[in-house]
């Protein structure tokens, strides 16, 4: 105590004996600027609102995504909370793993940031209306977004659009119905895209497009099946249980009506045929020109690779570059092979890599005998743009490893070789989990992630950052949403005009189908130009088909290499003229996952701690 009374008496006479001008202890802090001036100067303002864009995250670019919480993929490390959710075994005390892009309380953080800019920018304070317009219809885009990713979360939730004080009496708010939050996210997209009108195209930036495409997404899942309430309550008693339906969807009104709203939102996003990229085609592309096409989307929406119409299909991304060690810049390192010193993160189930058609446009069937004597043979070049497999040509192996494979090769089975004794023996391949290079990042399913990750040999994935953004929004999946809503309302000619676009661009032949058959494809056709982008998650759920789907074990692949007679082979290499492969498809071992549905999962559960702090939180069904 006596040293305290000595510190503040020595340091009063400091500010005695320098001055005694009040100013001195006036000053600002230098890290703050007081909330009045940032809303009197454009270039505050505008950081300000930047600063809510990190709302985002890194995208979907998480070490852990959300394609390992589906049947895309399996995640390689245990013991991250994803075991909690593909095993049906989320509670509201434990929700398993969350990306911070779809948490509660972050996204609720962003909206208040949101209610703020919306609040002060209504009313500009500085002279540049036209930079205060963008910035408003930003925020207003921004509050949109975050509401959407808590809405196809947890269903309905509170809306704020205003800002508590720490004097309020009280901090508690009810839910909204789930009509009233779609209704309430569109009318921002509308703001926004009103406000945006005419602003110039810039990589990461929102603009009026965005704002279409936003709401035409939440209009699509407002018109299906998991959030009509009669449809839902046919398909689950859980659902049909449930107290207060209005949370989950809609309790009246007609499903034509949701979606032939749904459909028009898309259609104005289809409007804007600038991020239309190769989207003119007559005829199927080439096998490598439809494998090129789908890689130039994923590396960065198309248009910096060679569309001399400067055309995009990538309309919001979240972009990276070196000034941060964000994790979106490791996506390589967190998904390549183990043989490539990489730790194979998220890695393709066989159950994904089945659903990619033949090249003529069958479907891969295990019981056909050509395809299961040569399963990478022929088949929609969209599979080689997204997985690698075992042959796969892939990267130049680094310096250590390059001896062993100069071929640079993806090794995935185990192969007999003759050893330097002329000795037949058994060698596991270089990225395998008996990997002579490194044995614990090894997949378990036989495959790796092949998209967004930079093909470049000057990429070392494992110490080398990427720039290749994630999609938020993609033009291409304006067009799905709009054939969705084509299907459901019985126009499967529009709808097989604009998907038969998609596949001509990938180098897959036209459908033809009709009705239900059209409805299957559509659905397998999304599943594979959107894999690894965050939709089979929701999709697999809006449409109720979780239980035949997620609920399924994830499947892997055995593969061995055995040497045809004669042949005398001691360093390895994919060659059919040497080897004969068999392929064995098997269920991952259910002590790494056993995966089940459980109807609960429809729904994230609010936290016992959110519920505890706000007591008029009404639970979701099953917690």
């Amino acid at each position: 105590m006596n040293n305290l009374r000595y510190f503040i008496y020595a340091g009063t006479m400091l500010l005695t004996a320098v001055s005694c001008n009040d100013d001195f202890v006036n000053t600002q802090p230098l890290e703050e600027v007081p909330n009045e001036i940032v809303w009197q100067d454009a270039a505050l303002a505008e950081a300000f609102v930047f600063e809510i864009y990190n709302g985002f995250g890194v995208g979907g670019f998480y070490e852990e995504q959300m394609a390992s919480l589906t049947d895309e993929a399996l995640f390689t490390h245990p013991g991250r909370g994803i075991n909690t959710i593909t095993e049906g075994r989320a509670n509201d005390a434990d929700q398993g793993r969350q990306m911070d892009t779809y948490s509660y309380e972050q996204m609720y953080i962003r909206i208040r940031a949101s209610n703020i800019a919306i609040q002060n920018l209504r009313n500009p304070q500085f002279a540049d209306a036209s930079r205060a317009e963008q910035l408003l219809g930003e925020a207003y885009f921004l509050r949109a977004y975050f509401y959407q990713q808590l809405l196809r979360t947890y269903g309905a939730v509170p809306l704020i659009d205003f800002t508590f004080k720490l004097d309020d009496a009280d901090h508690s708010i009810s839910r909204n119905t789930y009509a009233e939050c779609v209704d309430f996210i569109i009318d921002d997209c509308d703001s926004a895209a009103l406000l945006l009108n005419g602003v110039a195209r810039v990589d990461g930036r929102i603009n009026e497009v965005a704002a279409l495409a936003l709401k035409a997404r939440v209009l699509t899942y407002a018109a299906s099946d998991l959030h009509d309430n009669a449809t839902a309550k046919s398909n689950s008693s859980l659902l049909n249980g449930y107290a207060t339906p209005e949370f989950i969807g809609y309790t009246s009104g007609s499903r034509s009506d949701r979606w032939t709203l749904a459909k028009q939102a898309s259609r104005a996003v289809l409007d804007h045929a600038e991020y239309a990229y190769k989207l003119d085609l007559t005829e199927k592309a080439t096998a490598d020109e439809g494998k090129a096409n789908y890689i130039a989307i994923a590396m960065g929406g198309g248009s910096k690779l060679g569309d001399a119409a400067g055309k995009s299909d990538l309309i919001l991304g979240r972009f990276f570059n070196d000034l941060k060690d964000e994790r979106g810049g490791w996506v390589g390192r967190d998904n390549g092979p183990n043989g490539y010193h990489n730790w194979a993160g998220n890695t393709p189930t066989q159950l994904l890599v089945d659903d990619y058609e033949m090249i003529d446009g069958t479907r891969f069937d295990w019981d056909n005998p050509t395809h299961k004597a040569a399963p990478y043979q022929n088949r929609d070049p969209r599979l080689y743009a997204t997985i690698l497999h075992d042959g796969a040509d892939w990267k130049p192996r680094t310096d250590d490893v390059k001896d062993r494979d100069p071929f640079n090769q993806i090794q995935t089975g185990q192969y007999e070789v003759i050893n330097n004794s002329g000795t037949k023996t058994v060698q596991y391949g270089l990225d395998t989990r008996n990997s002579p290079i490194e044995d614990w990042n090894g997949s378990y399913t036989g495959y790796y992630y092949r998209k967004f990750v930079d093909a470049d040999p000057a990429i070392v994935d494992q110490n080398t950052r990427q720039r290749v953004p994630w999609p938020l929004l993609r033009y291409t999946e304006a067009i799905l949403n709009y054939v969705e809503a084509c299907i459901e309302l019985g126009e499967d000619a529009e709808a097989l005009l604009w998907l038969n676009r998609i596949r001509f661009r990938a180098g897959m032949p036209a459908l033809a189908e009709t009705g239900e058959a059209l409805r299957a494809r559509y659905r397998n056709e999304r599943r594979v130009e959107l894999a690894y982008e965050e939709h089979r998650y929701f999709d697999a759920r809006r449409w109720m088909i979780a239980a035949q789907t997620l609920g399924r074990k994830a499947t892997t692949i055995r593969i061995e290499g055995r040497l045809k007679p004669g042949k005398m082979v001691n360093r390895y290499k994919y060659d059919t003229e040497n080897y004969t492969y068999t392929y064995t498809v098997g269920t991952i071992d259910p002590g790494i996952e056993n995966r089940a549905w459980n109807d609960k999962m429809y729904f994230t559960s609010f936290h016992r701690d959110e519920i505890n702090r706000n007591t008029k939180l009404v639970q979701n069904p099953g917690y």
